[in-house]
């Protein structure tokens, strides 16, 4: 967060905030609470947890004026999120599209070979694929005395990771939550029946005993965290955090030589990146895709410098600087950006390029805006912990799912 204006010129004070994951939406929230927010805003679950409550009850600033003469640079996907809800019951773009990110697995090249597996053995379809780490990886490396787990399980309440997966895993079962209108459809036979069955696969890795016990506390760096220890061979996260943290670490100076020459060769010949396998019919599963956003807040004092600083970052120059700055973490939101050759530099860049160039598809809450405080609550992870926790069957705890979601939602 960024307080006291913002200008692309010369001699404007600035106060810059930097905050973990969870503290940023804790502090923007009590800020904004406090009507004490600072002039710009940018966390990375904004989108998913509070902009498109904060436009309807009138605490962002409409940033159509500087949108609209750029709209043709910014790819259509990345735009539909920050279409919004105003308080006065019209779309307007309340936020401004700065990164995107999808899913993706990772897996460790070294510890699949040590337990005795090539890469071509790696099922592509749905249960196959994850019950391959689960029954094959995992027990041929315990057989060795590792105490290794197959898969790293995003299963935590507050993860932003958990709700991922598990949305991800719902559009592999086809499950359609609203439709195009925002109306709630998951209390539909079709799709109630489909989510049964996401949730009963979702928390069947936990029962197997597949991810380590913690997942059901995690919070979003801890399933990176395992990966880097190697307690997990296989994890599934939104963004090429995991491998661009070796990335990083083989440029860091504090780091010795034989330290940041493990870290390159895990960047760039341990660590796997590649997209989901099919769905359970078989089918392909869109990219589910989030975009980032940036918002300038109505009870800011120094609006004017926020825009101005706004509108600088958007440039093309500034946008792409800041999200190549990631080392792929983030994908683009605009259409020059994407036809960098820094997308092409690696395999795991190339990747991420690969999704996104097979299209993506929104989440709920671009058509139903209270489906931010759905995610804030996290619905979808509570229902899992009923179901692993509390013993309950998926049905009971769908049906619970289904019940909440509306009276939040409906």
């Amino acid at each position: 967060m960024v307080h006291e204006g913002l200008l692309q010129g010369r001699g404007v004070k600035v106060d810059l905030s930097l905050y973990s994951t969870e503290d940023c939406i804790t502090k923007s929230v009590g800020a904004v609470e406090a009507r004490t927010p600072p002039d710009l805003g940018y966390c990375t679950t904004y989108d998913f947890r509070t902009t498109g409550k904060w436009a309807i009850e009138g605490r962002l600033e409409n940033l159509s004026d500087i949108i609209n003469p750029m709209k043709s640079a910014f790819v259509p996907d990345a735009l539909e999120t920050t279409l919004l809800f105003g308080p006065d019951g019209k779309k307007a773009y309340y936020a401004m599209p700065i990164q995107r990110q999808t899913m993706h697995m990772n897996y460790w090249r070294d510890m699949l070979a040590d337990a005795g597996f090539k890469e071509s053995d790696i099922p592509e379809t749905w249960a196959e694929n994850w019950y391959f780490w689960c029954d094959k990886v995992q027990p041929a490396l315990r057989a060795k005395g590792q105490r290794i787990f197959g898969i790293g399980h995003p299963l935590g309440v507050a993860a932003s990771d958990t709700f991922y997966s598990f949305l991800m895993t719902a559009a592999a079962y086809e499950v359609k939550v609203v439709d195009d209108n925002g109306k709630i459809v998951l209390g539909e036979a079709k799709n109630r029946a489909a989510m049964v069955e996401a949730l009963r696969f979702y928390t069947s890795i936990f029962a197997k005993g597949c991810t380590p016990p913690s997942s059901v506390n995690w919070l979003d760096p801890d399933n990176n965290v395992a990966f880097h220890g190697k307690q997990t061979v296989m994890t599934h996260n939104a963004t090429i955090s995991i491998a661009g943290k070796h990335l990083d670490d083989s440029n860091n100076a504090s780091l010795t030589a034989e330290q940041r020459a493990q870290a390159k060769k895990n960047y760039e010949e341990l660590i796997v990146t590649r997209k989901w396998p099919k769905g359970p019919k078989g089918n392909v599963i869109p990219n589910l895709a989030a975009t980032k956003t940036a918002v300038i807040f109505a009870d800011g004092k120094n609006k004017r410098r926020a825009r101005e600083f706004m509108t600088f970052l958007m440039q093309e120059d500034s946008i792409r600087a800041f999200t190549e700055g990631s080392a792929g973490r983030w994908y683009p939101v605009t259409v020059e950006s994407t036809k960098s050759p820094f997308w092409q530099a690696d395999i795991h860049r190339r990747t991420v390029h690969q999704q996104f160039s097979e299209g993506t598809v929104p989440f709920d809450f671009v058509y139903n805006w209270k489906f931010t405080a759905v995610n804030a609550e996290n619905v979808w992870a509570k229902a899992m912990q009923r179901v692993i926790q509390d013993k309950v069957t998926p049905e009971v705890a769908v049906d619970e799912m289904v019940k909440r979601i509306t009276e939040i939602a409906g």
